[in-house]
């Protein structure tokens, strides 16, 4: 068929996508500057009430102690091979079995797996990441540094790169975007063979990240453990029939604007941050003073904020995403009391997976934080899940 023919006869289609996803950004950028009032006024409250803290975030000079806790394991860098950018992760129980590789999610960094770093490096490899733009990992500015290809591209180096991972001592000590004196790590392609496959195991956003991961690099993953997060294509559908799952996660629409969510997340000392982690309601249950510094050490930081961020603006990128299979043999974990995310998720993953592929349990009166909030439940249902893998 000629050329000529056939664009003829795709531009309808091309026509009509256009204007579909030019809508659907007009319905984004409205909701946003929606959401912005709404956060710039709890922003301007908590100012208010709280004067002497200011408009501006209290840049932290030291990371808590709890960050340097030697029985989490040993802090080290990897560089990436596809980009060249370094990661920072903690690493136990090398040699104790298979690499469980964990990713957290927002606002959070490594340590939210620290419950996980105890509990499993008896009997296995235990890694908890700093993802891309994270804690002491590497943080490029631009928005197009955290695409979903360049994310997944750095979860499949670092299961490949981690064969041969360098510990660095001392990292505790460092400003996230301070290399150690003197020393030069490993580029990527210098590493032997890492593992040829891991255990995910994630949480929020690095659920999404493994989500997508587990679709496109399916060799590399044995088994997934998921905690409140839905893939994207099933978030997607779910979300056009059931309007109030917008409602839930109005602040992702706040977090595609530039700049604006940087400032009104600093405001009075980071007061919004501080609410969403320790809110007796929607936070984490019996977060410690020293725990809550080990988050906001990092968004503290000169930037801090705008890496993490830059995950929520690409997220309406590829949008309307195709329906996707799901086949990898998958551990769901879902908090009853999920402040941000609908039960009703967990029947549109179930609908996607082919039979007999997924575990998934609804915790009851629990809430969005599960690795930290359960960690006990947590436990027991993984180690049933992953029990034939420990011969």
């Amino acid at each position: 068929m000629p050329e000529l023919v056939v664009t003829a006869l795709l531009a309808p289609s091309r026509v009509t996508l256009k204007l579909l996803r030019a809508f659907m950004w007009s319905l984004v950028f409205c909701a946003a500057l929606l959401t912005a009032a709404v956060y710039g006024c709890i922003a301007l409250t908590h100012v208010l009430c709280r004067p002497r803290r200011g408009c501006c975030g209290r840049p932290r000079r030291t990371p808590p102690a709890c960050l340097s806790d030697p029985t989490l394991g040993e802090h080290c860098f990897l560089t990436l091979k596809s980009s060249g950018l370094r990661l920072h992760y903690v690493s136990a129980g090398r040699g104790n079995g298979p690499l469980m590789l964990f990713l957290h999610g927002f606002p959070e960094n490594w340590f939210s797996w620290r419950y996980q770093l105890w509990e499993f490096q008896s009997r296995f490899h235990v890694v908890a990441v700093d993802l891309r733009g994270y804690g002491s990992s590497d943080a490029p500015r631009d928005v197009d540094c955290y695409t979903i290809d360049l994310l997944m591209a750095d979860i499949q180096d670092v299961i490949l790169g981690l064969g041969a991972d360098t510990p660095i001592p001392g990292l505790a000590s460092l400003t996230p975007a301070s290399p150690l004196p003197g020393f030069s790590p490993p580029t990527g392609s210098s590493h032997p063979p890492g593992y040829s496959k891991c255990i995910l195991v994630a949480h929020d956003w690095g659920a999404v990240l493994a989500w997508n991961f587990s679709i496109y690099y399916p060799s590399l993953v044995e088994r997934m453990v998921v905690v409140s997060a839905a893939p994207m294509s099933v978030y997607q559908d779910y979300s056009m029939h059931h309007i109030s799952q917008f409602f839930r996660s109005n602040y992702m629409f706040l977090f595609q604007l530039p700049w604006l969510p940087e400032k009104l997340l600093s405001m009075s000392d980071f007061q919004i941050l501080k609410t969403t982690l320790t809110h007796r309601k929607r936070g984490i249950p019996h977060l410690t003073p020293n725990e809550l510094e080990a988050f906001l050490y990092d968004f503290s930081q000169p930037g801090g904020l705008t890496g993490p961020l830059n995950y929520y603006r690409n997220l309406f990128r590829n949008l309307p995403l195709e329906p996707q299979e799901l086949a990898t043999p998958t551990l769901l974990l879902w908090g009853e009391k999920d402040t941000y995310l609908e039960q009703g998720l967990v029947g549109a993953i179930s609908s996607r997976f082919v039979p007999g592929r997924l575990e998934a349990h609804i915790l009851p009166g629990v809430g969005h934080w599960i690795p930290q909030s359960n960690p006990e439940e947590m436990h027991q249902y993984m180690w049933a899940f992953l029990q034939d893998l420990l011969g």
